[in-house]
Order: structure tokens, then sequence, then C-alpha cells
């Protein structure tokens, strides 16, 4: 509860809290009610102003742009929640595996790390894509696996730091198995670590499937995404201009609320960030602003 406090008293938590529920409010309402249908198409609507109904204007076929961006924020929850399971489950498992196994496996893990942090995320999808095809899952795997090797890579000095604290040799001579260690201690110790590149992977992953559907590798034409939204409206840009800025604008906000959502569950969640005085806590929200 304290650290739940402590989050809310943080501008910039306040900020990232309202964002992501704002985004997964609009993707729940939107499994049962939209404005219009996102996918029907009245060429006599072409090219409206925003004005009622339709608030945010109309594209070049006449669908609802707000229908569509409330449609598409179903896809991006579904990638941010996709990509963090396989980045979470991927990453504490390296982590656990190259700080707490024998030194063989320690030693390959960093070497297997090493290699698959040198391919950027997009890469990785496009590589997944030419073999399995377009689709969210290559989004999600590939931003999960891109991610979970940066989390063990971040998380491994940590677990291996906490692993020699006082506490975790107690546990040991009470006792304790390698398991209980890992779920008691070290993993609760290096959690503000993890949420934060938890937090990037998501927004990355936000970033990843607006960019790779762009490109016609991430979610089909036929479902609706911010970046295939931004893919079909890019070549009205000179013409249209605004309708191009509310999915830019969403996914600009979306990323950004997480990212300073993570941040703020750092801050809130370590002690030693969270004895700080008052002063100090209001004062560098004050000059990132």
């Amino acid at each position: 509860m304290n650290t739940a406090k402590r989050l809310w008293s943080l501008g910039t938590g306040r900020f990232g809290i309202l964002v992501v529920i704002l985004v997964a409010l609009t993707a729940t309402v939107s499994l049962v009610w939209t404005p219009f249908d996102p996918g029907a198409v009245d060429a006599r609507a072409r090219w409206t102003d925003p004005s009622w109904p339709h608030v945010l204007g109309t594209d070049n076929t006449g669908r609802d742009i707000a229908s569509l961006l409330m449609a598409g924020a179903r896809t991006t929850v579904v990638v941010a929640l996709g990509a963090g399971i396989v980045a979470s489950v991927l990453g504490i498992a390296l982590a656990a595996l190259g700080a707490l196994a024998a030194r063989w496996v320690r030693e390959g893990v960093a070497v297997l790390v090493d290699i698959l942090i040198a391919f950027p995320v997009l890469i990785i999808a496009m590589m997944i894509s030419a073999v399995w095809g377009g689709s969210l899952a290559v989004v999600i795997w590939a931003v999960g696996i891109g991610f979970g090797v940066n989390i063990a890579r971040v998380t491994r000095p940590e677990l291996r730091r906490v692993l020699h604290s006082d506490f975790v040799l107690a546990g040991r001579a009470n006792g304790l198995s390698t398991w209980q260690n890992l779920t008691r201690h070290l993993l609760p110790n290096v959690a503000p670590v993890f949420i934060v590149q938890l937090s990037w992977g998501m927004a990355v992953a936000v970033l990843a499937e607006a960019g790779l559907s762009y490109l016609g590798f991430g979610a089909p034409v036929t479902q609706p995404s911010w970046g295939v939204l931004l893919s079909d409206l890019q070549a009205y840009i000179a013409v249209h201009p605004l309708t191009v800025v509310w999915p830019g604008l969403a996914i600009t906000l979306t990323v950004l609320g997480l990212n300073l959502l993570g941040d703020a569950l750092r801050e809130a969640a370590d002690p030693t960030l969270a004895e700080r005085t008052p002063a100090a806590r209001v004062h560098v929200p004050g000059v990132v602003a």
C-alpha cells in the first residue's frame, strides 16, 4: 500500500497510470461498442472533418477514425501484454540460469545473451516474418525475445549481487533451497530493475507493432491497428494532415505513459529512492518537464 501511495504521489506515476487505464478501458469498451463499425465503408462520408457524429473525422473510404482508434487499442493491448509475458518468462529464466546455475551453464547463457542482444528487435521480427509470415504473433515473439534478452542482461548482475547478501546466506543456512531463495529473496530485490525493463519492453512492443504493421509485417490490413491506419493515411498527409495526427498521437501517448509509469514504479518500489526528501521528489518531475 505504501508503494501504491508513493506511486500516485509522483506526477509521472499519475500520468502513466491514467494513460494505461485509458488505453485498457478503450480496448475493453471497443469489444462491445464503438461509435461506428470500424470496417464499415461509407463513400458519401469520405474525408469528413471532425464534427458530430464523426468526432475525429473519417478517412478516404468513409470509415470513422474514432472507431478505428478504439478498435486499434485492442491490438495495442494484446501486443503489449503478450510481449511483456514472453519477455518476463524468457528474461527471468535466462537471468536465473546465468546467476544460479553451474559455471559452464552461466558462461553459456552469457554468450547466448551477447549473441541475441546484437540483433535489433525489428530485425528479429522481420527474420521471423520471412519464415512464418507477418502477424501479431510475430511482433509478440520478436519483441518478447528481444527484450527478454535485455531483461536477462540487466537482471543477471543484480541477481549475482543480491546472491551474496547476508540475508540470502542466512536463508541458505536455515535450509532454504535455491528455488525458495530465488522467489523469497532474489526476485523481490531485483523487482525495481525488472519493472523498468519490462515497461520499456512493453513500450517498444507498441512502437514495434505500429512500425511493423506500417511496413506490412505486423497486423493484417483487415485488423484494426494504429500502424495500419498510419500506413493507409500517410499518402494523404499533405491534403488531410489531421487524420494522421490521431493515430500518431495515440501511439506517442501510450509509449510515453508506459515509460513514465516504469520510471515511477522503480522510484516507488526502490527503498533507497523512496527515502528521498519530499522536496527532491517534487523537484525531479519539474526538471524533466
